[in-house]
């Protein structure tokens, strides 16, 4: 996280990956973008506080965006013009019972849902103009089918003049055409392309010969 105050981080293209093992500080960064632009850190649109008393971790207390003149605009503008969505694998569950039905967010009631099918329901409703949208693994409630309905909403989204930065493990997510990918570790950070990532190389493998990562645990 040093290396990110000392530097700074540009995104430079319209969908950014955030991609690394557990622990390496991938979910704290995008918690903290959320932070920084005004997001609530348990997730949800912009323009709203949902009482959320925690206050902002050290690094998004510290943490200054600078945007584009069309996104500061945006950000200095009235709750309604603030467009963008924070959605948090750990707490979106919860979050979707609270606001389902409210004016503003979808008509459908998640609760009768399966949790990929909730998690549609979120992008389609609220992932469908230009602002800010992160998402810290969005892949834990999908299946195969719905990321690829995922990485085609990540893909238009970018078309439109939107900024989207994920979080995940998904080499699934990670393809999306066009997407920028930084891999986090105990190095820092550093631009990869997907078939340089680990994951991606680890997956390959293991689909390649299952038995042989298997046998090493099973015997």
């Amino acid at each position: 996280m040093r290396e990110l105050l000392d530097h700074g981080l540009t995104f430079t293209r319209p969908v950014t990956f955030l991609v690394g093992e557990n622990g390496s500080g991938k979910s704290t960064l995008v918690e903290a973008f959320a932070e920084a632009y005004g997001l609530d850190a348990h997730g949800g649109r912009a323009g709203r506080k949902y009482g959320n008393a925690r206050p902002k971790t050290p690094l998004g207390e510290v943490l200054r965006l600078e945007s584009t003149a069309e996104g500061s605009r945006m950000r200095g503008g009235s709750r309604s013009r603030q467009k963008g969505y924070f959605l948090r694998a750990e707490t979106a569950f919860g979050f979707m019972e609270v606001v389902s039905g409210m004016r503003g967010y979808w008509d459908e009631d998640t609760s009768e849902m399966s949790h990929g099918e909730g998690f549609l329901t979120v992008f389609s409703a609220m992932f469908n103009e230009p602002g800010l949208y992160l998402m810290d693994e969005p892949e834990a409630a999908l299946s195969f089918t719905s990321c690829m309905r995922l990485v085609a909403l990540m893909h238009q989204l970018g078309q439109s003049g939107a900024q989207v930065i994920c979080a995940t493990h998904s080499p699934l997510l990670a393809a999306t055409p066009g997407a920028d990918i930084i891999e986090i570790g105990d190095f820092g950070s550093q631009r990869s392309s997907w078939n340089q990532l680990g994951v991606v190389a680890s997956w390959q493998r293991f689909l390649n010969d299952p038995e042989f990562f298997l046998r090493h645990i099973t015997d």
